[in-house]
């Protein structure tokens, strides 16, 4: 029923007060908040719905426990809203149980950075004898899953690092889609990022030529592509073109290991960070400390001391592009 006031319908009346206290008419409701991280249109956004771009390094929480609380601090005050947090199932060091994980994002939240968790002890599965695939880290989720539920807001998971490398590349497809489903089915809603194969600088492009079928099996449609750039990425028109089909399909990427140089060759580092920077694109750089080794010196600070900075880390926090230049807090730490 229509009331009226003086000929003139209550529902104009409102129509005519809501305006004058908006300025106009709103063209639609506004989106309830989500519950955490999530992808819209290609692009990932935190729980108050602003679009998030990562800007951080990696840690290797799993050998450098006893460092982490500092590395957050000093990564911080650096300037990066990230941090990529490298964790064990217990096959090639100490388990990271659900307490040391909770921990670990409770420090994150402290230092106001989001929490990038990933399984290390996939690297390399197919080559590498240790290594466990994509499977076992999905169990290892699944298991400390009470750390994790609530803490949407704060922390992403990456599934597996570099799990598939040599001829297995041809069974990513299939089975990062059946990890996701499995994550979802246990109740995990993060968004979850996803390693390419070929030590996941997916030469063999199967990543990105699969990435709409496994983005599809994503319930939720929360799932963000990650890929590592080093010596594939060694011009810029192979990493704009590469970066390139995920924007027209879009599909959401991220960088979320890169270095200067690799025992792959050289790396193109500056068009990666200015095609990161151009596009909107999230990187986290590889690595802050203690994780040189057959690759040469990848480490931004010698002996975690962040007064000493590398030649790499002067490029990656105060160079062109860098993280001091172009990175955001998130705004769910926002007061």
């Amino acid at each position: 029923m229509r009331i009226t006031i003086a000929g003139v319908s209550l529902v104009a009346v409102v129509a005519a007060v809501s305006i004058l206290l908006v300025g106009e008419r709103p063209h639609s409701v506004a989106a309830p908040l989500r519950p955490g991280f999530h992808v819209s249109g290609g692009r990932l956004y935190d729980a108050d719905n602003r679009e998030f771009v990562m800007r951080g390094v990696g840690h290797n929480h799993v050998f450098y426990p006893e460092r982490t609380a500092r590395v957050f601090s000093d990564v911080k005050a650096m300037g990066a809203n990230a941090v990529r947090v490298e964790l064990s199932t217990g096959v090639i060091a100490k388990r990271n149980d659900a307490a040391d994980v909770a921990h670990v994002i409770a420090l994150c939240r402290q230092n106001r950075l989001v929490c990038v968790l990933v399984v290390s002890d996939t690297t390399g599965w197919g080559y590498r004898p240790a290594a466990i695939a994509q499977a076992r880290a999905v169990d290892y989720w699944i298991s400390i899953r009470q750390a994790l539920i609530g803490q949407e807001k704060y922390a992403i998971l990456n599934v597996a690092n570099e799990p598939y490398v040599l001829d297995n590349y041809q069974k990513w497809p299939a089975d990062t889609a059946d990890s996701i489903r499995r994550l979802r089915a246990a109740g995990i809603r993060h968004t979850l990022l996803v390693d390419a194969p070929d030590w996941g600088q997916d030469v063999s492009f199967t990543m990105r030529d699969h990435a709409a079928e496994v983005f599809a099996a994503d319930k939720y449609r929360n799932t963000v592509f990650s890929i590592h750039m080093y010596g594939a990425f060694f011009r810029t028109t192979t990493v704009h073109d590469y970066v390139g089909h995920y924007l027209a399909a879009k599909l959401p990427i991220a960088v979320t290991e890169f270095a200067y140089t690799h025992h792959d060759g050289d790396v193109d580092e500056d068009a990666i960070m200015a095609e990161a920077q151009s596009q909107r694109i999230g990187y986290l750089a590889w690595s802050w400390s203690g994780n040189s080794g057959d690759v040469g010196n990848l480490d931004m600070v010698t002996a975690f001391n962040p007064r000493a900075l590398t030649w790499w880390g002067r490029r990656v926090f105060n160079g062109p592009n860098g993280i001091r230049q172009t990175s955001h807090e998130a705004t769910v730490y926002t007061p």
